[in-house]
């Protein structure tokens, strides 16, 4: 009921939607090719809106203290949400040249996420500059950022190396496979992001209170609701345009 927490709401609900929509991905992918196909786009999607949600809570929270109510506070979430639509399209498309040119579609589908996490994540590389290089304010939140970033590079190594399988092909298919420690990566990494937004959204409060009018439904709940769906009508659109047959 209160505004203050409507961005953390946001951004609890996303976190909550990008494991599951991974979860159905996998289990329900082997049904058909063009199963396979529109899972993975709303798994894409999922990934996409939780990037949105990261935006939501840096935003709210996580600014640093004298970019607060600057330009880029002012469109950071709005900026966010036009690059959900950007990797969500950019993902989903990567599929159609997978077969034929596996490299171009892995390219895609890699700048596609790697883009917004660095977008979202501008906040966070100033706030951890500032406590390395200007002797800054270390706490709670600063590290749990950094467990996120850390878990987060590894996340991303993982998806693009194909270690350890690739080193002993057939050792590691059904136990230890890059994709599986790719997921246990994902998930640590945003259980330390949210221990982080928490530490944040108590300790710093009272001064955000005094600096940033309240929420309002058009900037968050609105703003998420249009991503929403606008990513829906995206994957829509690439599901119609797969072919009927295999």
């Amino acid at each position: 009921q209160e505004p203050y927490h409507w961005p953390l709401l946001i951004y609890l609900l996303l976190v909550c939607l990008y494991p599951f929509a991974s979860s159905c991905a996998h289990t329900f992918s082997s049904m058909s090719a063009r199963a396979r196909h529109i899972c993975y786009f709303c798994d894409y999607g999922a990934l996409s809106l939780y990037s949105l949600g990261c935006a939501f809570a840096y935003g709210a929270y996580a600014m640093p203290d004298h970019w607060v109510s600057g330009v880029l506070h002012r469109y950071f979430v709005p900026a966010a949400a036009f690059n959900s639509f950007v990797c969500t399209g950019l993902s989903c498309y990567s599929r159609f040249p997978e077969l034929e040119h596996p490299r171009l579609s892995k390219v895609l589908r890699t700048a596609a996420f790697v883009y917004p996490f660095l977008y979202d994540n501008i906040p966070l590389f100033y706030r951890l500059l500032f406590c390395f290089w200007s002797n800054g304010a270390w706490n709670e939140a600063v590290a749990g950022y950094c467990y996120h970033l850390l878990f987060a590079l590894l996340t991303g190594f993982l998806f693009t190396s194909h270690l350890p399988e690739r080193l002993a092909p057939g050792r590691f298919d059904y136990i230890g496979h890059s994709h599986q420690l790719f997921h246990i990566c994902a998930v640590l990494g945003t259980h330390f992001q949210l221990e982080a937004v928490l530490c944040d959204v108590g300790s710093r409060r009272a001064w955000l209170r005094g600096r940033l009018p309240a929420p309002g439904l058009p900037s968050t709940f609105g703003t998420a609701g249009l991503a929403l769906l606008g990513n829906a009508a995206i994957i829509g659109a690439f599901t119609a345009a797969l072919p009927r047959a295999p």
